[in-house]
C-alpha cells in the first residue's frame, strides 16, 4: 500500500504564510478608525483698494497677495505692462507710482492704496504719442517690442529723476545737480533689459527727449 506523499514545503514559503497570517488577524482585530474631519477653509483674505491709474479712479478689492503687476494685468485689463522674469530683474513690468518707477511685479497692490498709477497706456496714445514713444519709434529703439512699455516708462522717469537731482552710481557729486549724459542714462536704465538689444537706439532716444548734446 502506497504512503499519501506530503509536498514538501520550503521554509521561506512558511514564513511569508506566517507572516500574511499574522497582520490579517491584526488588521481585523484593529477597530475601524474615524474618518477625518475635513479641513477648516478659511476665506483668502481680501482688502478694498483705490488706485489712480492713468487719471481714473479704480476701485478694486484684492487677494492681498496679490501684485501691482496682476492688478493692473488681470483686474484692470492694462496690459500694455508684461510680465517678464517675474523677480524684479527685468523691468518689463515698470510703471510710474507717485512719481517713481517702480517693478510692478515685486510689490503689493493693497502698498499702494490711494497712489498715482501711470501704466505705458498712462503716457500716450496711438493719436497723440508721448515724446519718448515718439522717440522711440524714430530711433528704432525697440524690435520685438516685449520690453519696450517697461523701457518708455523707465525713460521717462529717469528724466524726471535727472531734473529733480536724484544722483546715480556714477554721478561724480551725490551733493551736485546730476548731468544730462549718455554715461548717465545708460547706468539709470540698466535695470532694463532688452533682449533684442537695441540699448544704443534706446539711449538715442532718451537723449533726444533729454535734449542730450
Amino acid at each position: 500500500m502506497n504512503r499519501l506523499e506530503m509536498p514538501a514545503i520550503k521554509r521561506r514559503d512558511a514564513l511569508i504564510a506566517c507572516a500574511a497570517t499574522a497582520a490579517g488577524a491584526k488588521a481585523a482585530a484593529a477597530p475601524q478608525s474615524a474618518p477625518a474631519p475635513a479641513a477648516a477653509t478659511r476665506a483668502t483674505p481680501r482688502m478694498a483698494v483705490s488706485l489712480n491709474v492713468n487719471g481714473q479712479a479704480r476701485q478694486l478689492e484684492l487677494d492681498t497677495r496679490t501684485t501691482l503687476l496682476d492688478a493692473l494685468r488681470e483686474h484692470l485689463h492694462l496690459t500694455g505692462s508684461k510680465k517678464g522674469c517675474d523677480h524684479g530683474q527685468c523691468g518689463a513690468c515698470t510703471v510710474i507710482v507717485d512719481g517713481r518707477r517702480i517693478n510692478a511685479c515685486l510689490t503689493l497692490a493693497v502698498m499702494h492704496d490711494g497712489a498715482q498709477v501711470t501704466t505705458i497706456e498712462g503716457l500716450g496714445s496711438a493719436q497723440q504719442l508721448h515724446p519718448m514713444q515718439a522717440a522711440f519709434i524714430k530711433h528704432d529703439g525697440f524690435q520685438c517690442g516685449y520690453c519696450t512699455p517697461g523701457q518708455i516708462c523707465s525713460a521717462v522717469a529717469v528724466l524726471d529723476e535727472i531734473k529733480n537731482g536724484i544722483p546715480s552710481h556714477v554721478s561724480a557729486d551725490l551733493g551736485a545737480q546730476p548731468l544730462l549724459s549718455l554715461e548717465e542714462l545708460r547706468e539709470r536704465m540698466s535695470g532694463n533689459l532688452c533682449r533684442c538689444g537695441a540699448y544704443s537706439n534706446i539711449v538715442d532716444a532718451m537723449a533726444e527727449v533729454g535734449g542730450v548734446a
